[in-house]
């Protein structure tokens, strides 16, 4: 397990709340279109500091083309990007410097060993602490002298984990970094980053379209799909927006839905021949009041049917 961290870990009551943290990374209607594809399509995001902020979507719903815009690496086509206090058009060095990167398929010299890609890394950075990157390999479990080449992809994601934290990023992006690691190296890899910003304030944006992460360590999600954002704010929040309604009577189902009440956005028609039950989204306060008719009742859903519902919602139903 992990070794425990000689700073000490701040009291809830010493805690912001996020809207009373400063704003890490923020964009602003960026747009990014491939050929006739359009991958990205208006994203507004924004990151607080200290917080873990869950990029949830499926694959292809625009995540890691975010994410290559943020780091520079594509240049959107319309919209800003604000990182670590500076609005930027290209990412330069000295910012890239302030960020702790892990991309969904590391790439290092495959011969040379952990702690040979440690030193080599670390002359990148002004801020590399080598103690902090040997202290990494041992919670990690990362053999010092085995060569990239030699580790498993779990490990080589770790260590890409490792590389990334040692420099002591003011942000830290990772793009579906969990991906394909077995569970005991999954569970490991999310508890250091919880370990992360809880003991060290590491503000940490990162993908996924495995919602149990979210559950886990995410202070608050956004939900990606098509390119377009379609929620972003905390997960309570989010289930207390997005309920099921169905209809406790028998119902004519091949009849039109009930018209919805002003502020009600329909996400999800779950109806069959023999019910009827729609996912809808609409801020608390509308819920509170709302009639949909006689035998109606609304209940909350788990965060996957909520996601799954975000997914299928515009597209045909099965």
């Amino acid at each position: 397990m992990f070794a425990p961290s000689e700073e000490p870990v701040p009291s809830a009551s010493e805690i912001p709340l996020p809207e009373e943290r400063g704003i890490v990374l923020r964009t602003r209607g960026v747009r990014k279109r491939f050929g006739r594809t359009v991958a990205l399509d208006g994203i507004d995001l924004s990151v607080h500091e200290g917080e873990i902020y869950g990029f949830l979507g499926r694959n292809g719903a625009g995540k890691t083309t975010t994410i290559r815009a943020l780091m520079g690496i594509v240049t959107p086509d319309a919209g800003e990007i604000e990182l670590l206090g500076r609005s930027v058009r290209r990412v330069d060095v000295k910012t890239k410097q302030r960020i702790g990167y892990v991309s969904q398929e590391p790439h290092c010299y495959p011969w040379m060993t952990t702690r040979m890609l440690g030193r080599f890394v670390g002359g990148f950075y002004p801020t590399w602490d080598n103690a902090e990157f040997e202290r990494l390999l041992q919670v990690l479990d990362l053999p010092p002298n085995r060569r990239f080449s030699q580790l498993s992809g779990g490990m080589q994601m770790k260590l890409s984990l490792a590389l990334a934290l040692a420099h002591r990023p003011g942000l830290l992006i990772l793009d579906e970094p969990t991906a394909g690691l077995d569970p005991v190296a999954r569970r490991e890899f999310l508890d250091l980053i919880a370990s992360q910003a809880r003991n060290h304030g590491r503000t940490t944006f990162f993908s996924t379209h495995l919602i149990d992460e979210v559950q886990r360590v995410a202070d608050r999600v956004g939900i990606i799909d098509r390119g377009r954002m379609r929620y972003e704010g905390g997960v309570a929040e989010l289930r207390a927006e997005v309920r099921r309604v169905s209809w406790i009577e028998p119902i004519d189902a091949t009849q039109p839905p009930p018209l919805l009440p002003a502020g009600f956005e329909l996400l999800r028609d779950e109806s069959s021949a023999e019910s009827r039950a729609i996912v809808l989204r609409a801020p608390v306060a509308l819920w509170m009041d709302a009639d949909f008719g006689s035998g109606a009742i609304a209940e909350e859903l788990s965060l996957e049917d909520i996601f799954l519902a975000f997914a299928a919602a515009g597209r045909a139903q099965l």
